[in-house]
């Protein structure tokens, strides 16, 4: 077993600390804290001697945070937060297993929720706990246990199981299926709008490569900042878009999206179930793994 000395100062001073700094005062954080303000002050000076800089400028009425205290203070309070919600969750139900979760906004939305009634109903003791995200988690740092990643599979540290490739279909609005200027071909792109993803500009380039149009004389586009904003811009009837061909599997079998053309394209990306590498998995951790597998391979 590897063992790992955390470099941690005392955590009565950061409690005593976030309080004095959220009410600007040692006098009250004292009242607060059913403590002297001697008692205050004394571990505002210890804490700030380990951290070897200033957190606060005293005043007669009042003291002020530093700029590093101000920063100081958005992590610690986030700690304290953290630390005070698996508090009142293992407290208030012991008996219940949390898994903490972050994912992409368009993964979640399209992807996930539509499907929590099914892992709920199979595993009711199992609370999932779930955030939106789109960048990489530091599972040293952060409270999350799992994350859904998209990309090659590259990242180090951190355990990798594969879910399934990702592939792009042109999605839009039933609506431009008729009309004078109804897709029937790849070449009726022309006149309609193209909606990119803003950091992936080059999807529409390869696609329309791939079914055998040039991208010259393509004019008119929208750029959005997710492919979430683009399937719902596409949605509202406000041009096409490329989605994944599985998240968007649900709504193109209700009827509020259309897949005109069948062509996809292999962007050689892969959603990934990740964790902190060498974790023990919990009970609640390893049944969602599981599921997790089980439901991308028989809906992909």
């Amino acid at each position: 077993m590897r063992w790992v000395i955390r470099r941690l100062p005392p955590m009565n001073s950061l409690k005593v600390f976030e309080a004095a700094a959220r009410n600007e005062s040692f006098v009250a954080a004292a009242e607060e804290l059913f403590i002297t303000a001697s008692a205050v002050s004394h571990q505002m000076k210890g804490l700030e001697q380990y951290l070897g800089l200033a957190l606060f400028r005293r005043n007669k009425r009042k003291v002020e945070l530093t700029p590093a205290g101000s920063q100081y203070l958005q992590s610690i309070r986030q700690a304290l937060d953290e630390i005070e919600a698996a508090t009142y969750r293992i407290t208030s139900n012991p008996e219940r297993d949390a898994v903490t979760i972050s994912v992409a906004p368009n993964f979640l939305i399209r992807w996930l929720m539509p499907r929590m009634n099914r892992f709920q109903e199979q595993f009711p003791d199992v609370e999932l706990q779930i955030s939106a995200s789109t960048g990489l988690i530091d599972f040293n740092k952060q409270n999350t246990d799992m994350a859904v990643y998209f990309g090659h599979g590259d990242w180090h540290d951190i355990e990798v199981h594969f879910l399934r490739n990702v592939l792009l279909v042109p999605v839009c609005s039933p609506n431009l299926l008729v009309g004078p200027k109804a897709l029937q071909t790849p070449e009726d792109l022309r006149k309609n709008t193209l909606i990119h993803v803003s950091k992936r500009l080059y999807e529409w380039p390869e696609w329309l490569q791939l079914a055998g149009v040039e991208y010259k004389g393509f004019s008119r586009g929208l750029q959005l900042s997710s492919g979430q904003l683009a399937t719902g811009a596409a949605q509202e009837g406000l041009g096409v878009a490329l989605a994944d061909s599985t998240l968007t599997s649900r709504e193109i079998e209700q009827g509020r999206l259309a897949m005109p053309f069948d062509i996809m394209l292999d962007t050689h990306k892969s959603f990934y179930l990740v964790y902190q590498k060498n974790r023990p998995l919990s009970y609640g951790m390893q049944v969602f793994k599981d599921w997790m597998i089980e439901e991308m391979q028989e809906n992909s």
